[in-house]
């Protein structure tokens, strides 16, 4: 353990090493988070993509798929994304009595224009008392669950709501508050504010406080720790393609260091046990195959593949297509310096879509239609 961390509480639950996988709308389904906590010997914690509200209480096939865990994965955490109440109250209190999660995270870091145009997303927090009613209800209703939050910084840096939001959470009996280091109107651009997550930790000193943005190692997470007070680190597109970063977190917080540097044969074994995952989960392979895709850039990032094996890998719709198509990269070529740092999202600045005098007033009794929740990807 190094000597500046200690194991992450979150309600009834100790987490070590004080290392949370962000949820990623696409990404972090059972497949992704079972890579992970192979690679990180099952120590972290490990969240669901991002569910919403009204899906899982009207019991949408897709969503309650979403919302089945492996046996083995413990504690099982469930990451909402709500605009209404009563809705995020009636979701939560489903979770109870269903038994579908240990843990319920909210989201209200989410900076997509057409759900920030409805009050959604990044956006709600800048309505205190609707976020206040919101958490309100997902609290009494979760009866021993610990419910956390993850929030971004504010709207801009003219409307910074995470002070605010920070203390109305421990006043609403949030277990944990994770803190994105950037606005709504960075998107994934520039850099996270890491100052922002201190002084956080500094205003709410009742619960554990976590940071989030540009971890992109094991050395960011223990530097971010030791720079801004926080007691844990959520790392989100840092894994992206980097599953092995979980073993690597482990290893950083109990005094090992080293990080992995694998050839691209064993990332390609890599690829090919997440493809082979995906089409178990979604008992079809080439729906499973399809769906692994996307993560074929973030895999090869940096490495001398060459485009065309790229587009085909990207093109691949079968085990059997991937595995030749694999059996053509040089398995020794070494892990490059090219390999390195950001992946996903890195759109930058731009002006955040607000409803009609959604800024005109902090405090007044807003209400957020049922559209808002549609099209979410976390923040």
């Amino acid at each position: 353990m190094t000597a500046d961390a200690a194991p992450l509480q979150i309600g009834p639950h100790t987490v070590w090493p004080p290392v949370v996988l962000a949820p990623m709308a696409g990404i972090t389904n059972a497949p992704f988070r079972t890579l992970c906590r192979e690679f990180s010997g099952g120590k972290g914690l490990f969240v669901s993509e991002m569910i919403t509200t009204r899906a899982l209480v009207e019991r949408d096939a897709k969503t309650m798929r979403l919302v089945h865990f492996d046996a083995s994965e413990k504690p099982r955490s469930i990451q909402l994304y709500g605009v209404d109440p009563a809705t995020v109250g009636r979701a939560v209190r489903m979770i109870v009595e269903e038994d579908l999660a240990d843990h319920v995270d909210l989201n209200f870091g989410c900076p997509v224009p057409k759900v920030t145009r409805k009050g959604g997303g990044s956006a709600l927090p800048y309505k205190r008392n609707l976020l206040r009613s919101i958490l309100r209800e997902a609290v009494g209703n979760a009866g021993s669950l610990p419910v956390t939050v993850k929030m971004r910084k504010g709207i801009d840096d003219d409307h910074l709501t995470y002070l605010d939001a920070g203390r109305i959470a421990v006043e609403e009996g949030v277990s944990a508050i994770a803190l994105h280091g950037r606005t709504a109107a960075q998107h994934y651009g520039g850099t996270a504010d890491w100052e922002a997550i201190a002084r956080l930790k500094e205003a709410v000193t009742e619960i554990p406080v976590l940071g989030n943005g540009d971890i992109w190692c094991a050395e960011d997470a223990v530097r971010m720790m030791r720079t801004t007070g926080a007691d844990g680190v959520v790392v989100g597109r840092g894994c992206l393609g980097r599953p092995w970063l979980f073993g690597d977190l482990v290893d950083a917080f109990e005094g090992r260091g080293g990080s992995a540097r694998p050839a691209l044969g064993e990332v390609a074994k890599v690829m090919r046990r997440h493809a082979q995952l995906l089409g178990e989960w979604l008992e079809d392979e080439e729906r499973g195959v399809i769906d692994f895709r996307k993560h074929v850039a973030w895999y090869t990032k940096g490495f001398s593949v060459g485009s065309q094996l790229r587009r085909d890998l990207a093109m691949a719709s079968s085990l059997a297509e991937l595995d030749e198509l694999l059996a053509g990269a040089d398995p020794g070529q070494q892990w490059p310096a090219g390999a390195e740092g950001p992946r996903g999202r890195t759109a930058g600045a731009k002006r955040v879509v607000l409803p009609d005098g959604w800024l005109d007033d902090p405090y007044d009794c807003a209400a957020v239609g049922a559209e808002a929740e549609l099209d979410t990807s976390g923040g």
